[in-house]
């Protein structure tokens, strides 16, 4: 049809080239770089005629030749998103993955130190009471547990996010220095590594010089496929340390309550029931960063819970009739 109303116009088109296998050896990048390019000297083309022909028909057809080409621009952004595009798009298929949830990492320090506290503390005011059932003493033991378990908490989560942070800053400086030092040994790895991934040998050698072209890129690669890091990974040790030894003081006063309220056998079983139930709930909210249904991680929990105040009740009885207890 372009070529008829062409030549009623006194115009001789350029001869329509056969389709090539240029793709092949360009790949797709390349290959849709050069498109965009041809396609850019053929628009400009028939813009020239609006110029030089005065026919209607020709023009409408010019305009639609416009729409297609700005649709061809859509398609080809699809084909080869910018990187910040592929960014975009990857963070809000993420968003909607249970598992990529944001919130997963203070989620799971929080339900970890809840449950530490609440473990923990059940357990030394369960052995205490097998000892002895003298409320003061249950509660002073139980609370100085539970500041004590809050301190080792936050301490323990500070130096370990540090110290991951610190094997992570290790791992990029030495690799930095490997790709300065021999990048196409870097090169060869990485190779290797697609390899093993299922590529052959052709598509890792492309894949591995494309992402070699971009230095950071390089970088963020190699680290996190000889070391397992993500760069962007980072933890804040300040922040683990709040929601740890946060959640661990909220996890151990849970026991403690009935003993501010009343004394002997009733507090303890009031302990004991308060305990199960939290222990339980804690198990239920696992369900949320894993997996597993609710109801089965928070049984799961509750018979840990059973046995550990179980068994340092048994205890605490125990080293009461081999030393003797104290007064009620």
């Amino acid at each position: 049809m372009w070529e008829e109303k062409l030549q009623e116009q006194g115009i001789n088109p350029a001869s329509l080239t056969k389709p090539t296998v240029k793709g092949k050896h360009l790949g797709g990048s390349n290959l849709i770089h050069e498109i965009e390019a041809v396609e850019g000297g053929n628009a400009a083309w028939y813009q020239s005629l609006r110029h030089v022909v005065e026919d209607p028909s020709i023009h409408r057809i010019i305009d639609q030749i416009d729409r297609d080409e700005a649709q061809h621009a859509n398609v080809g952004q699809l084909l080869q998103p910018s990187t910040g595009a592929v960014s975009n798009r990857l963070q809000r298929i993420w968003r909607g993955e249970r598992h990529r949830h944001g919130s997963s990492d203070w989620v799971g320090d929080s339900i970890y130190g809840v449950n530490d506290g609440l473990g923990a503390i059940f357990g030394i005011i369960s052995g205490v009471a097998g000892y002895t059932l003298n409320t003061h003493t249950v509660l002073v033991s139980g609370f100085f547990g539970a500041l004590a378990s809050t301190l080792s908490m936050g301490a323990g989560a500070w130096l370990a996010t540090r110290s991951e942070n610190e094997v992570r800053d290790t791992a990029m400086s030495q690799e930095q220095t490997e790709i300065q030092e021999d990048p196409e040994h870097e090169v060869e790895e990485l190779v290797l590594l697609y390899q093993l991934k299922g590529f052959n040998a052709e598509e890792s050698a492309r894949i591995a010089q494309q992402i070699a072209m971009d230095k950071n890129q390089f970088l963020r690669t190699m680290v996190q496929e000889e070391f397992g890091f993500q760069v962007s990974s980072q933890g804040n040790p300040w922040r683990a340390a709040l929601f740890g030894s946060g959640s661990t003081l909220v996890g151990g006063l849970i026991p403690l309550l009935p003993f501010f309220f009343t004394t002997g056998w009733t507090a303890l079983i009031l302990a004991a029931i308060v305990s199960i139930l939290a222990h339980f709930a804690v198990g239920a909210a696992k369900s949320v960063i894993t997996v597993r249904g609710w109801l089965v991680s928070g049984l799961e929990m509750t018979a840990v819970g059973v046995i550990v105040g179980v068994v340092s009740y048994g205890l605490g009885w125990l080293a009461s009739a081999l030393f003797g207890s104290m007064a009620f």
